[in-house]
């Protein structure tokens, strides 16, 4: 049995897999926004989890946000300040008796696709979080990489590729640089642009609804980001070339996605027609916890 862990800002979810996937338990509560407050918890959720089970996991694996190296370290974590640089992989080991390993969560949703989800069979995988942010996470030959800055994947902080006059005008991202890819293609880039053309204030999911049905400023909105989201993944195309690129977050749901960007993609990318696929995440918001229990060799099987 696999345990995985999902850390967030405000709210914790954990599973229990048996070596095929299936699940066995869930657990979830809020965090405490001290580094002891959760520590505790995460320890708790594992042995909520073992007795609920009835089985003892082989590994626990953490999936969080933020800057996370090779070897566990916490290096930048905005939405968790309280466990920066702390000894947390450590503290989980001693206390569990059994291997922890802790990866950013978007390596841990690309990481549960690429086993078990959209992209299962690929060597190379690109998962992308479309939601209030934007971010990424690589997986080559069944392993997530963080890199040697732990930053690998993190597409969203670069500058929006083959800028055109239609665009419109950069807004500043939540790094604090102008023009970054997340402020072209998070919720909040897809309500703004609409309402620069329609004069009217609408989320993203208001904005994607009316563009089904029918109305021409939400439609426009769509196409624009339609096309600022193949020329962000033909760049990822051009670098990384992966098998699959699979979208997870609120936006991921938008139907339009699959079938008008790989298109526009060619118009970009080096080859024509990249035999890239662009999919959609099977697992859904289930993939970071998922992923997590996969961080980390489970060893023999006991279910």
């Amino acid at each position: 049995m696999r345990i995985g862990i999902d850390l967030g800002g405000t709210k914790i979810a954990a599973v229990a897999l048996k070596t095929d996937g299936t699940q066995l338990a869930d657990f979830h509560a809020l965090v405490p926004h001290s580094y002891a407050g959760t520590r505790d918890l995460l320890l708790k959720a594992v042995s909520d989890l073992e007795a609920a089970s009835g089985q003892t996991a082989s590994a626990v694996g953490l999936s969080m946000p933020g800057a996370i190296t090779a070897t566990g370290e916490v290096l930048r974590a905005v939405n968790l300040p309280w466990m920066v640089q702390q000894p947390l992989k450590t503290d989980l080991a001693e206390q569990l008796g059994r291997p922890v390993g802790v990866a950013n969560d978007a390596n841990c949703f690309a990481l549960s696709e690429a086993y078990d989800g959209a992209a299962a069979g690929a060597d190379a995988v690109f998962g992308v979080i479309l939601g209030t942010g934007v971010g990424g996470g690589l997986v080559v030959n069944g392993r997530a990489l963080a890199g040697a800055n732990a930053i690998a994947g993190e597409w969203g902080h670069n500058p929006l590729p083959w800028r055109k006059r239609g665009d419109g005008p950069t807004a500043r991202c939540g790094c604090g640089r102008m023009g970054c890819i997340e402020s072209w293609l998070n919720g909040s880039a897809l309500a703004r642009d609409h309402a620069r053309l329609s004069g009217q204030n609408l989320d993203a999911p208001a904005v994607v609804e009316r563009a089904v049905a029918g109305d021409a400023h939400a439609r426009h909105a769509m196409e624009r980001y339609h096309d600022r989201l193949a020329r962000a993944l033909a760049s990822i195309v051009n670098l990384v070339d992966p098998d699959v690129i699979v979208l997870g977050g609120g936006l991921s749901d938008v139907t339009s996605l699959y079938d008008k960007v790989p298109p526009r993609m060619d118009h970009y990318t080096q080859v024509a027609a990249p035999a890239t696929r662009l999919v959609r995440a099977r697992h859904g918001p289930a993939s970071g916890m998922r992923g997590a229990a996969r961080i980390v060799p489970a060893g023999p099987a006991t279910g």
